[in-house]
């Protein structure tokens, strides 16, 4: 049962990123493809996420961890140059 729901879970995460990838390169404004820009890694964490628990690998996490410090970072940058620049 547990297995059926990860492999729901991943199912969904996967038409999620299809929907974000589309809002990325159809968005009408930046601000469109910045916040799907943004999904689209808190996605990718998840699939960080999912890849350490079916190889029981901890050291994963570490890296999804990494990956969102720098995915905020690099989201506020871009925030602050779109709204009044650098």
């Amino acid at each position: 049962m547990a297995e059926l729901l990860i492999n729901l879970a991943a199912m969904i995460t996967g038409v999620a990123f299809l929907l974000a990838l589309w809002r990325f390169f159809a968005g009408p404004a930046d601000a469109d493809r910045v916040v799907a820009f943004d999904v689209l890694t808190i996605i990718g964490i998840t699939g960080i996420v999912f890849v350490a628990f079916l190889e029981g690998r901890g050291i994963y996490l570490d890296v999804a961890l990494v990956y969102a410090l720098l995915s905020f970072l690099g989201v506020i940058a871009v925030a602050r140059y779109l709204e009044r620049g650098l």
